[in-house]
């Protein structure tokens, strides 16, 4: 096996880790290894997929901010490249992350006051309001400061 198949299936199986499939990791690796946007099929012969699978993959990376589709202007074909790495991985998981805790405030009248069921919801609630605050700061600390004018 090369370094590149390494390299892809350790990413496949490291994002097996997170529940996302393994195809999907694969797949993700092989754009990190990219220099330029690749075409689906580009990706099935890399990754040993089929194209179905590529397309679900593509979607799902997409979904989580971790690629990104060009569309061809006059073709019904995209390209894939991945996205732009901590930046777009935090900010999607901060999106998924605020819906949940919206969920699970909307919880909070469903359970007795005072009882362990009540704190241990305020605790999940606290955990990921502290996740969105912490991945803030991190996303903060990483852009450039504004030039002035």
């Amino acid at each position: 096996m090369t370094a590149d198949a390494d390299f892809i299936n350790a990413v496949g199986d490291l994002m097996a880790s997170w529940s996302l499939s393994r195809a999907t990791g694969r797949v993700y690796g092989a754009l990190l290894l990219e220099e330029d946007p690749v075409s689906l099929d580009h990706l099935a012969d890399r990754v040993s997929l089929s194209k179905g699978q590529i397309s679900t993959s593509t979607r799902e990376l997409i979904s989580w901010g971790l690629a990104r589709s060009l569309p061809q202007p006059g073709s019904r074909r995209i390209l894939i490249e991945a996205a732009g790495g901590l930046d777009s991985l935090l900010a999607s998981s901060q999106q998924r992350t605020r819906a949940l805790v919206s969920a699970l405030e909307a919880g909070r009248g469903l359970v007795r006051e005072g009882s362990a069921a009540q704190q241990r919801l305020g605790d999940v609630i606290d955990l990921f309001h502290g996740y969105v605050a912490a991945s803030e700061q991190i996303l903060l600390h990483r852009r450039p400061p504004l030039r002035e004018s």
